[in-house]
C-alpha cells in the first residue's frame, strides 16, 4: 500500500520503520536534512512536506502531539485536496472528538474517509508490533486502516463510528491517571509507616494490588521518576477528558480526586 507519515516523532518514527519492513511504500515528512536522513534509514521515503507525502497516497497517518497540531496538518493546509479521492487518513493523536468530526467534514467533499485511532503504550509496544489501537469510523474505513495499522498495533479494536477511539482512549487514560493517583498515595501511605518508596515499590507488584500502573510506576523506581517519563502526555489527555466531561455536563467522579493525587494538571492552551 502507499502510505504517507505525518510525525515521525518518539512514536511515529517506530511505527515508519514497522511500516516499511511489511512492505509498505512509505513517503514521511521529514522538516530537517536530518530527520530525512534518519527516515531514510527506515526504510521510507522522505520528503520534505505535506503536500508530497499525500501525493498518489492510499491512506496517510498523522501521528503528531496535539489538536492544534491535527488542525494545523489537515485543515490549514491543502492536504485534503492533494490526497487522492478514497484515500483514507487515520489520526493517532488523542484529543477531541470535535477535532476528528472537523476534519472528517472538511475531508468528505474530497471523497476521504476519516479514521480516529488513538493508541495505548510506547515505542517499545510498537516495535513488537503490539501496539493497542481503538479505532473509530466506518465498517469500510476501518477495515482499510486495518490494513496499515496491523503493521505495528495489535490489538486495533473497532470501537464504534468517528470519534469513539477518541472517547474510549480519554476514558482510558483518565482511569490510568486515576491509577497512578492511587499509587502515588499509597507510596505516601507507606512512608507515614516507615516504609521508603524503593521497597514498596519492589514487594507490591508481586502482591494483590499490582496492575499496569503500578508496574509502571515500579520500573521507573519512582513515582516522580514515572511522571517524569509521562506526565506531559498524561497530563495533556486528562486535561482533554476534562474539558470534554465539563462541556457534556458531566463529571469524572471518584476518578476527579484520585488523578489530582498524582498527575500535575495542565493547561490544554
Amino acid at each position: 500500500m502507499r502510505i504517507g507519515f505525518v510525525g515521525a516523532g518518539r512514536m511515529g518514527r517506530p511505527m515508519i520503520e514497522r511500516l516499511a519492513k511489511a512492505g509498505h511504500t512509505v513517503r514521511a515528512v521529514g522538516r530537517s536534512a536530518e530527520t530525512r536522513a534518519a527516515l531514510a534509514e527506515t526504510g521510507a521515503e522522505p520528503v520534505a512536506s505535506v503536500s508530497a507525502a499525500a501525493a498518489g497516497a492510499e491512506a496517510l497517518v498523522v501521528c503528531v502531539f496535539t489538536d492544534e497540531q491535527v488542525r494545523e496538518v489537515c485543515l490549514d493546509g491543502s492536504l485534503l485536496s492533494d490526497l487522492p479521492r478514497g484515500a483514507v487518513l487515520i489520526v493517532h493523536t488523542t484529543g477531541s472528538p470535535a477535532t476528528v468530526a472537523a476534519v472528517a467534514e472538511a475531508a468528505e467533499q474530497y471523497g476521504v474517509e476519516v479514521v480516529d485511532a488513538p493508541v495505548s503504550g510506547g515505542p517499545h509496544n510498537i516495535a513488537a508490533g503490539k501496539l493497542t489501537v481503538f479505532l473509530g469510523g466506518s465498517e469500510e474505513a476501518v477495515a482499510r486502516a486495518r490494513e496499515v495499522v496491523c503493521a505495528y498495533a495489535d490489538p486495533a479494536v473497532h470501537v464504534g463510528p468517528l470519534g469513539s477511539g477518541q472517547r474510549v482512549k480519554l476514558v482510558n487514560n483518565a482511569l490510568f491517571a486515576a491509577q497512578i493517583g492511587l499509587v502515588a498515595d499509597a507510596v505516601r501511605l507507606g512512608e507515614q509507616l516507615g516504609l521508603d518508596e524503593a521497597t514498596l515499590l519492589s514487594a507490591l507488584p508481586h502482591a494483590s494490588s499490582s496492575g499496569r500502573a503500578l508496574l509502571s510506576v515500579a520500573s521507573k523506581g519512582a513515582v516522580a521518576q514515572f511522571m517524569a517519563s509521562v506526565g506531559e502526555f498524561l497530563g495533556k489527555d486528562v486535561a482533554v477528558a476534562r474539558a470534554l466531561v465539563a462541556e457534556l455536563g458531566g463529571d469524572l467522579g471518584i476518578l476527579e480526586a484520585a488523578i489530582d493525587a498524582g498527575v500535575p494538571a495542565h493547561d490544554p492552551a
